[in-house]
């Protein structure tokens, strides 16, 4: 049966908990940097030794921690790519733009729990010689900026930002920058130019990898919010301890933003792959299930780029059975594991872990007509693919959402989605655009097909009532 499991989120919502420095150091706040400015140098076999930093990068690598902001890519991994040789300063930015829609995770820590986040941030720029760092919040945030700025001063005043951070030797600044609410400064790259002051467009990977050319062109690390708090619980409890959470390969825990048609709309943190999607949706202790009277019709698992899952689907997944061995099974769709792999493996995404639930009563061309407008709307216009495309496909949803559609509109909207992906974007945006028309009008095509043709044959009728109302008008 599943259980929530709060590692991230363990104080956040307690009764009396307050998000100031004297109540987080109560509750043990700041335990994990005091550790980490503590360590010694470790001997190895061969004679040499691993340094303080490289042993926190490694425990990071072992502990399995993979991203929280959507690509779930292995952060121990990230870290190793980091140009330490250039000479060059090394900086890290905390992504804490949370635009994806149906995402609100990353805010709760922030508006609920700030220096648990400044203690995550601290103990990474420690691990990975970062003396200056940035937090880059979503500009609609405004309370949130203003939060995390007075932890900021909370935390210089008790020495655990600023010069000799507790007597240790190691110097940290920490900023907050507020972003102007564009959802392409999610994008790493699109984020570092906007930091730098200049239009959010990002930039072409090779050769400008963040680990080596990012900002200011120095080698830089760019980590989501809930990544970077779990650094503080990797440290305090060990790597090994932490990977015992969750699944293999999908280790710790993740925060996931439930909404839609569901009687408990909210956020619950979970074992990442111990609860199913079916359970996330249905268990009185998650979502409580659908809307009386109302029938499941679709789930977004990820967030709204994410491939959408139809009611009733089946997948074919590799599992591995008692005796070890890998076999193909049939898993419902409500049976999936949410965890990052057996999401990919089904053709979708966990994301930005943020799950959208849609009942019978939904309108599934005008669900998709309100995507496709978001994309259309924040798309950067760098590339041409992206910034025709989004739109185009914009406009022909929004004459099928609105009595004007055509049959053929179908077809016209896979084809236009099936040419923006694929290498000819510079940034993932053009997969985020176009996934959703993709997964939507393949799923429910029937839908898109008989709204068109309705329209058409509405549109017929039309013409044809006035030419006839002028043949029976009487002459004079």
């Amino acid at each position: 049966m599943a259980q929530e499991y709060k590692l991230i989120l363990k104080y956040a919502d307690e009764p009396g908990y307050t998000r100031d420095l004297e109540c987080y150091l109560k509750h043990g706040g700041y335990a994990g940097l005091k550790k980490a400015l503590a360590m010694k140098p470790r001997d190895l076999p061969d004679g040499k030794k691993l340094s303080p930093q490289e042993q926190i990068r490694e425990d990071v690598k072992t502990s399995g921690l993979r991203g929280r902001g959507g690509a779930g890519f292995s952060c121990g991994l990230k870290w190793s790519f980091v140009d330490r040789k250039s000479g060059k300063p090394i900086y890290l930015i905390c992504n804490a733009d949370e635009s994806e829609p149906g995402t609100f995770k990353d805010r709760q820590i922030m508006y609920k729990d700030p220096h648990q986040l400044i203690e995550g941030m601290a103990i990474s720029c420690f691990a990975n010689d970062v003396h200056l760092a940035y937090i880059y919040i979503r500009g609609e945030m405004v309370d949130g900026a203003k939060i995390l700025n007075e932890a900021l001063k909370e935390a210089r005043a008790k020495n655990f930002l600023g010069k000799n951070i507790l007597g240790s030797g190691y110097d940290l600044e920490m900023h907050v920058h507020r972003g102007a609410g564009a959802y392409i400064c999610g994008e790493e790259t699109g984020l570092i130019e906007s930091l730098e002051g200049k239009r959010p467009y990002p930039r072409i990977k090779p050769p400008y990898f963040p680990a080596v050319l990012g900002l200011w062109m120095c080698p830089t690390i760019v980590n989501n919010v809930e990544t970077l708090c779990n650094v503080k619980h990797i440290v305090e409890m060990g790597a090994a301890e932490f990977a015992k959470l969750g699944t293999p390969n999908n280790t710790g825990t993740r925060i996931v933003s439930l909404s839609g048609q569901v009687k408990k709309p909210g956020y619950y943190e979970i074992e990442v792959g111990k609860a199913t999607i079916g359970e996330l949706i249905n268990d009185p202790k998650f979502g409580g299930g659908l809307l009386d009277g109302r029938k499941l019709k679709a789930v977004i698992p990820g967030g709204s780029s994410a491939k959408v899952f139809k009611a009733g689907e089946k997948f074919k997944l590799k599992r591995k059975g008692a005796d070890g061995q890998m076999t193909e099974q049939e898993v419902d769709m409500l049976d999936l594991p949410y965890d990052f792999d057996s999401l990919i493996a089904a053709g979708s995404m966990s994301g930005s872990s943020a799950i959208i639930v849609m009942d019978d009563s939904v309108d599934i061309v005008k669900a998709l007509e309100n995507i496709s407008e978001f994309y259309a709307h924040e798309s950067c216009g760098q590339c041409t693919p992206c910034r025709e495309g989004a739109l185009w496909m914009n406009k022909a949803l929004h004459r099928l959402a609105h009595g004007e559609g055509r049959a053929a509109d179908a077809d016209y909207l896979v084809k236009i989605a099936d040419n923006i992906p694929g290498g000819r974007t510079i940034c993932a945006f053009g997969e985020a655009c176009s996934w959703p028309v993709q997964s939507f009008v393949g799923k429910f095509k029937d839908e898109f097909v008989a709204r068109g043709k309705a329209d058409e044959e509405r549109r017929a009728r039309e013409i044809v009532a006035p030419v006839e109302q002028k043949q029976l008008a009487p002459t004079h």
